[in-house]
């Protein structure tokens, strides 16, 4: 038996895969729920007597919750282990979204869509310190790609399930459905999901302290710039699965197209980053990020253009192949950069910097449409944060050592 506070040699192939299978999952819930409001936004705005800014709030609000739970989550995995928080993080999030489901009020809709983010929040670190701890070193990319491109397939599941509903039906009902999933995926975390990492259980384990972890032993500059590519990236990512129904209706296209934009966006995310990150894996992370990065700002750009219904699901698509990607690759680099005794801290404070971006994007939109700029123009505002990223990921290349020691 292992002891308390140590990590075991990676995991067998089917205990992997059931690995992958419950972080999938866990993912998708993120994905559902950030899609969930974007394509319910429209009968929710009227319904609630709401305006452009307020709807900004309601993204942003959640991920202000996610950098919450990111920074206390991550850092109590490392004390008590992964397992017991990505089940707890995952039982808030779902009741919280449930309660959403049931209010009338804005501010109690705030306060539930808070919580929710907490709850998920705590689980983004494990997902990307169990990604780190379970795959092999020439698979990371891949693996923890697999794990987090469960998000485009929540995203592509709202747009779905969107079609197939009657159009009359409450905005409620996508929150009904977003509250109870979690539940049963809860419930096979805690069945199937082995402790690698499992904490010391103690007050003062022998987890790194937050310091030492992120900026001792050369880890300084690393972690600086692991953070500027996080903030950037994920302020237009989140921009983009929040309002992009929005902008498309705002084009002038049929707002039939608005979920169709999104299933294009989030199926050919889910493409992009499997592929890119296996050409990770074989190639090193420089070069396939910086290209990646390139033709990702080349796609907004692209995306800015259109004004019919065939170019904008092209575009769209060709925006979610490039961005999720460039995400993707930044949870697996941010989880490599940091010790096991100190890798849910580090990942926990990668990914609470990179919800700060994920907070302003959203409300950035929401100030910028509300101020009477076009969807054209906030487009085009995401395209120099992408080439801060891409250039903030391309320095990193050349401090990073390989892989990490404890």
């Amino acid at each position: 038996m292992d002891a308390p506070g140590t990590v075991k040699d990676g995991a067998g192939a089917p205990q992997l895969t059931r690995i992958i299978a419950l972080c999938f999952l866990v993912s998708t819930l993120e994905g559902f729920d950030i899609q969930a409001l974007g394509v319910a936004a429209p009968r929710l705005a009227p319904a609630l007597h709401l305006a452009a800014n307020q709807i900004g709030w309601m993204f942003a609000i959640g991920n202000i919750g996610l950098i919450v739970g990111a920074l206390f989550g991550g850092r109590l995995a490392d004390h008590v282990g992964r397992k017991r928080v990505l089940l707890a993080s995952t039982l808030v999030f779902g009741l919280a979204t449930l309660v959403m489901a049931s209010l009338h009020g804005y501010l109690p809709l705030l306060t539930a869509r808070f919580f929710a983010g907490v709850g998920f929040g705590a689980a983004v670190p494990n997902i990307m310190a169990i990604a780190a701890e379970s795959s092999p070193a020439g698979r990371r990319g891949a693996t923890i790609a697999a794990m987090m491109c469960g998000l485009p397939v929540g995203g592509a599941l709202v747009a779905f399930v969107s079609q197939l509903l009657p159009p009359d039906l409450s905005w409620r009902t996508l929150f009904v459905i977003g509250g109870l999933l979690p539940l049963p995926i809860a419930a096979a975390i805690g069945l199937w999901l082995p402790d690698l990492y499992r904490g010391s259980g103690a007050r003062h384990s022998d987890a790194l302290p937050v310091g030492e972890t992120l900026f001792a032993n050369g880890r300084a500059p690393r972690t600086l710039l692991v953070w500027s590519a996080f903030l950037p990236i994920m302020a237009v990512l989140y921009l983009i699965l929040n309002w992009l129904p929005l902008l498309v209706t705002a084009k002038g296209l049929d707002p039939r197209t608005a979920p169709q934009a999104s299933l294009a966006f989030n199926a050919a995310s889910m493409v992009g980053s499997v592929l890119i990150g296996a050409w990770v894996d074989r190639a090193g992370r420089r070069w396939p990020i910086a290209i990646a990065s390139v033709a990702l700002i080349l796609s907004l750009l692209w995306l800015v253009q259109q004004s019919d219904r065939g170019g904008m699901l092209l575009a769209s698509a060709a925006t979610g192949f490039f961005l999720m990607a460039v995400d993707f690759s930044l949870y697996e680099i941010s989880s490599s950069q940091y010790p096991t005794r100190g890798r849910g801290t580090g990942a926990g404070a990668a990914a609470a910097v990179g919800r700060i971006g994920s907070v302003l994007g959203p409300l950035l939109a929401g100030w910028l449409l509300t101020g009477g700029a076009s969807a054209n123009t906030v487009l085009r505002v995401l395209v120099p944060l992408v080439a801060f990223a891409g250039l903030a990921l391309f320095v990193l290349s050349f401090f990073e050592r390989k892989g990490t020691t404890d």
